[in-house]
């Protein structure tokens, strides 16, 4: 069942954070459905209600253009009526203004995010504004950024030292002015796989202040992937060259939620999972050619991959209850 961020909020704020999962294809949409609802072995097995969440799955402007934007919607259309007991939303990722014209308009997405965050301040309320307005019209909740992430996130990048943390009091001024129903902040994380040598972490006190003066407002983090060091040295192993990275500690997702951090945006670790898993096939398997091969250990893994995210989250076994609380039959 497709909800609004604002569903799962409602439900999540203070207790836990909601993962925000990025797809491109049909493998990555079956092994997040299964790791959500704890199938973790086949599409047919059970619902674990115990490590079961809801979730949002996220949609960037890259993924809408790979293809065609209509096939991945198709996918997810395709996994709601194979999983009709899963709770979701339905989220463009770091959108344009145009991009979230084209989602509100198309009937299909849930939630918006537009990220005029590169602009100055009145601007990037102007823009933010004229989005909200256009979204409410048709049930549709928007998600805005503001402070700026360092790292690379589509076409833009952000170079650490001009990255800078998300003002508490401009908070306030930005949620008002704009109408926006939730707001990206930058609280110490950063895009990309490339994120920081080590030591950095999230800065608890900025979070803290923002959720003082926006009590019961959920805040976004962008960047969260943890890059963790297992897959890195697998991927390095199958003839990967990638650099030693850190990015987010996974204990620090579950105390950002309890002050307020609603939603968490995890990309670059299940990419790093993909890469890892395919490396090790071919590697592994020198005469195969089928794609299918390395696409089961795949759904597989990145279903363990989800179900672990979301016991660090703290959202697995919630799903029951945001049932529940929604009137759902399923």
């Amino acid at each position: 069942m497709i909800v609004t961020t604002k569903d799962l909020f409602e439900h999540a704020y203070g207790k836990y954070a909601v993962g925000a999962y990025n797809i491109n294809n049909l493998e990555q949409a079956m092994g997040l459905f299964r790791g959500n609802l704890g199938k973790l072995d086949s599409a047919e097995a059970p619902e674990d209600e115990a490590v079961s969440a809801p979730f949002i799955i996220q949609i960037s402007r890259g993924a809408r253009s790979y293809t065609d934007k209509r096939m991945l919607e198709a996918v997810i259309r395709g996994a709601e009526e194979v999983f009709p007991e899963a709770v979701f939303a339905v989220h463009l990722d770091h959108g344009t203004e145009e991009a979230c014209y084209d989602c509100i308009d198309s009937g299909f997405y849930s939630s918006v995010m537009i990220d005029a965050s590169h602009e100055d301040f009145d601007e990037n309320i102007a823009i933010t504004k004229r989005v909200v307005e256009r979204a409410h019209e048709k049930g549709i909740v928007v998600e805005a950024e503001l402070g700026m992430l360092g790292g690379v996130e589509e076409d833009i990048q952000v170079d650490e030292a001009h990255a800078s943390l998300t003002d508490p009091d401009q908070a306030v001024e930005f949620v008002e002015r704009s109408g926006c129903d939730s707001l990206a902040v930058a609280i110490g994380t950063s895009h990309g796989a490339y994120k920081f040598a080590g030591g950095q972490g999230l800065h608890f006190d900025r979070i803290e202040a923002i959720g003082k003066l926006l009590p019961n407002f959920p805040l976004v983090m962008h960047g969260s992937s943890s890059v963790p060091k297992e897959w890195v040295d697998r991927i390095n192993g199958a003839g990967g060259e990638m650099p030693g990275t850190a990015g987010v500690d996974e204990e620090q997702y579950l105390p950002a939620a309890k002050l307020g951090v609603t939603k968490v945006n995890i990309d670059t670790d299940g990419r790093l999972v993909w890469c890892a898993v395919h490396r090790e096939f071919f590697r592994d398997n020198p005469a195969e050619f089928d794609l299918r091969g390395p696409g089961k250990p795949f759904m597989n893994a990145y279903a363990e991959f989800i179900a672990h995210k979301n016991g660090k989250l703290g959202s697995a076994g919630q799903l029951a209850a945001v049932r529940s609380g929604l009137g759902a039959t399923v």
